[in-house]
């Protein structure tokens, strides 16, 4: 009987210097166990993201830790967020975590909200 070889898991997502340096320095200051990221339905474009500081890992949280940063996943955001590279941006007028999201189909005006399909098999 051959043995089943395991694939490589996709990565859920990819979290930038710049997002990482920001995840730092947050965490440093909040209790808990990380940034935890899903979706929700809602917004004009259908979807919008969450994040929350976790207090403890869910049963079924997939975990992301990159260079000290560590972030949740939501398990039901989890096939909406394959392939996500999470940023931090700032500008003058605003700044805040960015998504770049291969699975996002279009966004609404204000970028508030979005619209995504779950990745493909």
């Amino acid at each position: 009987m051959a043995t089943a070889i395991a694939r490589p898991r996709p990565s859920i997502l990819k979290i930038t210097p710049a997002a990482i340096s920001r995840l730092l320095e947050l965490m440093a200051k909040q209790e808990g166990v990380g940034l935890r990221v899903g979706v929700k339905n809602g917004g004009c474009a259908g979807m919008e993201y969450t994040m929350e500081w976790a207090v403890e890992q869910g049963k079924f949280d997939e975990v992301v830790e990159q260079d000290g940063a560590r972030v949740l996943i939501e398990s039901k955001a989890v096939m909406f967020l394959l392939g996500t590279e999470m940023d931090f941006q700032s500008g003058t007028l605003k700044s805040g975590f960015v998504f770049n999201n291969p699975n996002q189909i279009s966004a609404c005006g204000c970028g508030e909200s979005v619209q995504l399909v779950a990745a493909a098999q």
